[in-house]
């Protein structure tokens, strides 16, 4: 399991320049989210509180799924705490 600098991610989530969802898509996401880790649990292989929280930080931050899986993929690429190109 990675350690996820969750306030570092954020600030770089916040300089990036994207489309946020609207309240409604967020609640939907949130549903779909809440979903998956179900899932995830059923199958043994629930989250990690920390990657929980990335999760969550990015619903707060009201970034769309599509996004979010890219962001996921350059942390675990560049390194936990990097989403720098």
């Amino acid at each position: 399991m990675l350690h996820f600098d969750i306030e570092a991610i954020r600030a770089q989530i916040r300089a990036m320049d994207f489309v946020r969802g609207t309240p409604q898509e967020v609640e939907q996401w949130r549903l779909d989210d809440a979903e998956s880790r179900a899932n995830l649990a059923i199958e043994d292989m629930a989250l990690a509180s920390n990657e929980a929280g990335l999760f969550d930080m990015m619903l707060e931050e009201a970034v769309p799924p599509a996004l979010a899986s890219q962001i996921v993929a350059a942390l675990l690429a560049r390194g936990a705490g990097d989403l720098s190109a």
